[in-house]
C-alpha cells in the first residue's frame, strides 16, 4: 500500500540503535533485520526530504556524528533493546541512561519503541522490572487506549482497541510522576506514554509500530531456542512453522485463511493503522520545527 508522505519538511533525524555490536552481529548471522532499517524504511515513505542518521550508542566512545550536537537533529528515534535496562552498572546500559538525560535537559524531542520506552520512564524517574507474566512476543493482544489517550495527539486515529507487534521480558511498572499510561493491556500494564520535562518530550510504546509481519518473522525464527525454552513452542519446527506462515502472510495479507490461523487483522497488516503513532509523531515533529 502507497501513501502520501505525513510530512514534507526536510527534518534532521538520529536513529539511535540502542543494540550492543555482538547483538547486531547475530542479526547479521542469523538473517534479523537491524532495527535501525525498519525506521530509515519508514521516514523513507513519511518524510522523504528528512535526513537520518544511525548512531550506536551501546558502542564504547559513543559520539554523536562528527561536527553535530544535539541542537542539530529535529528528533531522536530509539530502537529496541536485548540490554535490560535496571542493570546500570552495565556500561553499555550507563551510556544510553546519560544520553537519554542529555536529550531531556536540552529539551529534545525523541521517539522510543520497547527499550525507548523503557529507558525513557527510568530515566525521567520511574521504574522498570521484569515482567512475571513472562515474555510477549510476536503479536500484543488487545491493547486499549486509555482516558488519557483521548487527550494526546500521539494516539488520535488509533483505534480505541488494537493488535500490534511486540518481543519483551522487562516491563514499566511505575511511570514517572505526572506521566499517565495512554494504553494498556493484561500482558503489560503500561504499552504506550507521553514523558515530558519542560520541552523535552519523549513519545514510546512497549510495542514496535515500526515492525511488520515479515521482519517479525524473521526476529521470532532467530529467537527459537528462547522461544521453545520458554514454553511459548513445542519445539524449534514449531517456531519454523510459526514464522513461514508470517512471512507468507506479509506476501499475501488477503489471504483470509492466513488471517484467521494467525489472528491477524487489519491493525497488524495495514501500515495506517500500524504505523499511526510514528506519523503523529512526524507531525509532532513539525509542529515543534513551527515554533522554533
Amino acid at each position: 500500500m502507497t501513501t502520501s508522505p505525513t510530512t514534507l519538511a526536510p527534518h534532521r533525524f538520529c536513529i539511535v540503535n540502542c543494540y550492543p555490536a555482538a547483538s547486531r552481529e547475530n542479526f547479521d548471522r542469523f538473517d534479523v533485520g537491524h532495527a535501525h532499517d525498519l525506521f530509515k524504511d519508514f521516514l523513507r515513505r513519511e518524510a522523504p526530504n528528512a535526513i537520518a542518521e544511525i548512531v550506536y550508542v551501546a558502542d564504547p566512545g559513543f559520539t554523536l556524528p562528527p561536527g553535530t550536537s544535539i541542537d542539530d537533529f529535529d528528533g531522536f528515534i530509539w530502537t529496541g533493546s536485548d540490554l535490560t535496562v535496571y542493570h546500570t552498572d552495565d556500561p553499555r546500559v550507563a551510556a544510553q541512561i546519560d544520553f537519554a538525560g542529555s536529550l531531556m535537559r536540552e529539551g529534545a524531542a525523541s521517539w522510543g519503541s520497547c527499550w525507548g520506552m523503557q529507558l525513557a520512564s527510568l530515566v525521567a524517574g520511574g521504574e522498570v522490572d521484569l515482567n512475571p507474566r513472562g515474555r510477549e512476543w510476536g503479536i500484543a493482544r488487545d491493547i486499549r487506549l486509555t482516558d488519557a489517550a483521548r487527550r494526546s495527539p500521539m494516539l488520535a486515529g488509533k483505534p480505541a482497541a488494537f493488535d500490534a507487534f511486540i518481543m519483551h521480558l522487562d516491563v514499566v511498572t511505575r511511570l514517572p510522576e505526572g506521566t499517565s499510561p495512554l494504553a494498556t493491556n493484561t500482558h503489560s500494564p503500561v504499552q504506550a506514554a507521553v514523558i515530558e520535562d519542560g520541552d523535552a518530550s519523549f513519545w514510546s510504546t512497549q510495542y514496535h509500530p515500526e515492525f511488520n509481519l515479515h521482519e517479525m518473522a524473521r526476529l521470532i525464527a532467530a529467537r527459537a531456542r528462547v522461544l521453545v525454552r520458554e514454553g511459548l513452542f513445542p519445539d524449534e519446527a514449531a517456531v519454523a512453522t510459526y514464522a513461514a506462515k508470517m512471512k507468507e502472510l506479509f506476501a499475501n495479507p488477503d489471504s483470509a485463511e492466513l488471517r484467521a490461523e494467525l489472528d491477524a487483522g487489519d491493525d497488524i497488516i495495514d501500515p495506517q493503522i500500524r504505523e499511526l503513532e510514528l506519523r503523529n509523531w512526524l507531525r509532532f515533529i513539525d509542529s515543534r520545527a513551527t515554533r522554533r
